[in-house]
């Protein structure tokens, strides 16, 4: 049964199994495989998926069946590549992505930032070269208490 809803409205795992094609059993697999789909979950079990959500599982029902990833495959793109670049920033909603970054793509993400040093005045940069010093001479005297 198809029903028009606007575009923002949340679907049900049945409305997205038939908008994709796939069965719902399908969709809860893939959930277990990939992190990055997070449909709510009402405390009875009922999932409403998210526009973005929608999104998500198109590109990795695209990614499985016409580009025929492995599930392994697909993760491993998905890590490395993105989501935001392999759905388009414009296909998603900003704060989607606004959670904790796991450890390893915070260093990930550091390595490619360049940092510029803001400019300091010659006076204000000895007086941090003095309080490293004190502070040195203070540690000595603390380790030989």
């Amino acid at each position: 049964m198809v029903v028009n809803k606007s575009k923002s409205a949340f679907k049900t795992i049945a409305e997205v199994a038939e908008e994709l094609g796939v069965a719902t059993h399908v969709l809860r697999f893939w959930e277990t495989k990939f992190s990055q789909i997070k449909p709510m979950k009402t405390t009875g079990g009922r999932r409403y998926y998210r526009p973005d959500d929608v999104e998500i599982v198109k590109l990795i029902k695209s990614l499985l069946y016409e580009n025929r990833y492995t599930i392994e495959g697909a993760q491993q793109l998905i890590k490395t590549r993105g989501l935001k670049t392999l759905l388009g920033e414009a296909e998603i909603q900003k704060d989607f992505f606004e959670e904790t970054l796991p450890q390893e793509s915070i260093s990930e993400v550091s390595e490619s930032v360049t940092v510029s040093r803001p400019k300091m005045s010659e006076a204000f940069l000895r007086g941090i070269a003095d309080a490293v010093s004190e502070l040195k001479m203070l540690r000595a005297k603390l380790t030989n208490l």
